[in-house]
């Protein structure tokens, strides 16, 4: 796996004014290999960037120099923009591992060995940018326009324009009562999306125009889901949901199969012996089988592997699915043995701490829920964060009070 070095006071200024300005991006690390072979790995989480803006998928892309892959790249300086094409490929050798190279670097001076530089996918184009040199918030600021201040400007009104549309759709169709589709935990949720005009589909994308929607009852107090996601089954010892039901499920009262339906912790294992165990020197997490009984120091003994995920790729869900998101309130009433809601209230969350991620799955404020049944197939691994803790996951957060006067 490889590991960028951690930014620098004047990088963390760049990546902070970025996020701050709405500015999606990826980052990769130069190194004095790949600077003198111009040469680059794609990285997972450039890979991810690049998949989920339509740029490129190199999971369906063939190996071998015929099936390279440009796209239209502006390289962005302080004060200048120079038009070139970065090539995309997986070459035969090397098990076709996924390569990039930005072409002309060379040419403006862009980059040195242990440079760090942004990737930003814009209208079907990109640009990059390097952050150990460019001073972002000095561009942004001056008085100068650049083609880079043009290109932040843009991208962060249109952020700005997408949430306010949003803001406005649900203050203008569901601070009245509307009725609930289902009598479901579910139901509020569905019916918001209903409104919003927005189909039940199984993507991973966020709903709203890059924003996810995330609704529940006021008085519910229930865990809000965060994104659901299978265990990576080639590290897993167990190789399915249905392996994992044979050995731990049990037969629910009224049911003729096995079925598990359970919530997983890293603070103590649950009733079938099942929790959480976080694996930074490998990069993974795992559910594990405990014992029981706490030892001296109030952990609790590994009895065997059960499935295991990859950090990386948790993280990358994380980012993926919650750059922007709108946890909605809804106030409900039943009237004729029919249920209503009403939008009470919006926290409006950017840019979640993947780091954090890792922290809270320790503390047991995000747990995992196994939905599995032998039969019917269709399982789901759900990851769930309690409601007080998304303030330390999400530190960028507005309040909208939408409660009728």
């Amino acid at each position: 796996m490889i590991h960028m070095r951690p930014y620098n006071a004047f990088e963390t200024r760049n990546v902070k004014f970025l996020v701050d300005q709405q500015v999606e991006f990826a980052t990769i690390q130069i190194t004095a290999t790949g600077l003198k072979k111009s040469i680059l790995d794609a990285t997972a989480p450039v890979r991810a960037y690049f998949k989920e803006k339509g740029v490129h998928d190199y999971d369906l892309q063939a190996q071998g120099p015929q099936h390279k892959r440009t796209v239209d790249t502006y390289i962005l300086t302080d004060s200048s923009c120079h038009l070139t094409k970065t090539s995309l490929y997986r070459p035969v050798t090397k098990k076709g591992d996924p390569r990039l190279w930005v072409n002309k670097v060379h040419n403006v001076e862009f980059l040195h060995a242990d440079d760090i530089f942004a990737f930003i996918a814009h209208n079907g184009l990109l640009y990059t940018l390097n952050l150990s040199t460019v001073d972002i918030p000095n561009v942004f600021q001056s008085a100068i326009d650049t083609s880079l201040k043009d290109l932040i400007v843009e991208i962060s009104n249109n952020k700005s324009s997408i949430s306010n549309e949003l803001l406005g759709l649900i203050k203008d169709r569901m601070t009245d009562w509307m009725p609930v589709e289902i009598l479901a935990d579910t139901g509020v949720g569905r019916a918001v999306e209903t409104i919003l005009g927005i189909e039940m589909n199984p993507s991973k994308a966020p709903d709203y125009k890059g924003i996810e929607l995330k609704s529940h009852r006021e008085a519910s107090r229930v865990r809000n889901t965060l994104f659901t996601q299978s265990p990576e089954w080639e590290i897993s010892k167990l190789k399915s949901g249905r392996a994992i039901v044979d050995k731990y499920g049990y037969i629910p009262e009224g049911y003729e199969h096995k079925s598990l339906h359970i919530t997983l912790s890293a603070n103590r294992p649950n009733p079938q012996g099942l929790g959480l165990l976080i694996q930074p020197q490998y990069g993974r997490l795992e559910a594990d089988e405990f014992s029981q009984m706490p030892l001296n120091d109030g952990t609790f003994r590994k009895i065997d592997d059960v499935a295991a995920w990859n950090l990386i790729k948790l993280h990358e869900r994380l980012l993926t699915k919650h750059r922007e998101t709108f946890w909605i309130d809804a106030e409900t009433k039943i009237d004729n043995g029919r249920e209503y809601f009403r939008c009470t209230k919006i926290l409006h969350t950017k840019n979640p701490i993947p780091a954090q991620f890792d922290v809270l799955l320790e503390q047991g404020m995000i747990t995992v829920d196994f939905l599995l049944c032998r039969r019917s197939g269709g399982d789901t691994y759900s990851f769930k964060i309690k409601s007080a803790a998304r303030s330390l996951l999400f530190p960028e957060s507005d309040t909208y009070n939408l409660s009728a006067n």
